[in-house]
């Protein structure tokens, strides 16, 4: 077999500690990214852009920030589509108070706004925890949308209480309005979804991380040991919210342009992100990308299918597509509770020590 270990020597720690210790890791990961940057921006159209990578890429960095407070630190959350409207609604105002103001410091600081609101709404996780804490979560989501609807100040007193998104430009390239193209919002999207991996991954495998993790596991035995139990949840809420914040960010000013908040941050994507977790793989990255393309690509290849091939009406396409997918969802997790990144690292150890015995 190809995936092999022997003649892979580590020199140092560091080497051995590596996110991608094996190199054909490494040169996947690098071909990967080679690919997703000189490679796609060249051969997309408009309907793969609008359809699939760029949705991918913007609920990929609302799955990594929800497993980071979910599968990290254990803090079950429900709010994340209140987050996001906190991030959308934030990156408007910007936008509009500020229009000379570039869009990735909008973008950036619409992410500092909701970390700063996720810090007030995870203050009960002090007391509270598990199902109780997912009510108290649940409550922010249906607080916050409804003060964007009822407070006209946050939609600059619009009549139809819609936001429309600001043409702005990154580099010379529109990345907002109607005339950006696929090419330059993808781009945008992807520098964005790799830095903000990076982080996640150094802060997740590093003291900040671990804290969380003991959090996670057991709480009072972490707290003995020294783990500030206030502050290591609180700083998940706010890096949790951070992320999440500019996804909402980008779902808005990037993605759709204009947006009226019910509809677009309701409930619903709340258990859409955490259904993302839940099949990726709680506590892991890479998890994070698997369940957002598990449930981005596959209802957009079953709506292909079923209407394009078989040419189905499309409200039973529709409703077909919900029971195959929660089908899928049900079958994933009884064959693997872990999630699909778990499935992945079984498969990888089993290749690296084939064919003996593990």
């Amino acid at each position: 077999m190809f995936y092999r270990e022997a003649g892979d020597y580590k020199k140092s720690y560091a080497e051995d500690s590596q996110t991608f210790p094996l190199k054909l890791d490494r040169y996947a990961y690098y071909a990967l990214l080679l690919v997703a940057f000189l490679v796609v921006p060249f051969v997309i159209n408009d309907y793969w852009a609008a359809a699939v990578l760029i949705p991918f890429l913007i609920w990929s960095i609302a799955a990594l920030g929800l497993n980071i407070l979910t599968g990290y630190c254990g803090q079950v959350s429900l709010g994340t589509g209140g987050f996001m409207a906190v991030g959308a609604y934030a990156s408007y105002k910007l936008m509009t108070s500020f229009p000379e103001l570039n869009i990735l410091i909008i973008v950036l600081l619409s992410g500092v706004i909701t970390a700063g609101v996720g810090v007030i709404f995870g203050l009960p996780s002090l007391r509270i925890k598990g199902f109780y804490l997912a009510v108290a979560t649940l409550a922010a989501q249906f607080f916050l949308i409804w003060l964007f609807n009822k407070v006209p100040w946050f939609y600059n007193y619009s009549a139809s209480g819609q936001i429309t998104s600001p043409k702005r430009e990154m580099f010379g390239f529109e990345v907002t309005g109607p005339s950006a193209s696929a090419e330059a919002k993808y781009l945008f999207i992807l520098v964005l979804v790799v830095g903000l991996a990076w982080v996640a991954r150094n802060l997740t495998r590093g003291r900040i991380g671990r804290s969380w993790m003991a959090i996670r596991d057991m709480d009072i035995a972490a707290e003995i040991i020294g783990v500030n139990p206030l502050k290591t949840k609180l700083v998940a809420f706010a890096v949790s919210s951070f992320y999440i914040g500019i996804a909402g960010a980008l779902f808005f000013s990037v993605y759709l342009g204009a947006v009226e908040v019910g509809e677009a941050f309701g409930i619903l994507k709340s258990f859409l992100v955490l259904f993302m977790i839940i099949i990726g793989g709680l506590g892991s990255i890479l998890g994070s990308f698997i369940g957002a393309a598990f449930l981005v690509i596959m209802p957009v290849m079953l709506k292909n299918i079923m209407v394009g091939y078989f040419g189905w009406p499309i409200d039973l396409a529709a409703q077909t597509e919900l029971v195959i997918i929660g089908f899928l969802i049900m079958l994933t997790l009884i064959l693997e509770p872990h999630g699909v990144a778990q499935l992945w690292r079984f498969i990888k150890q089993k290749l690296r020590l084939w064919p003996f015995p593990h």
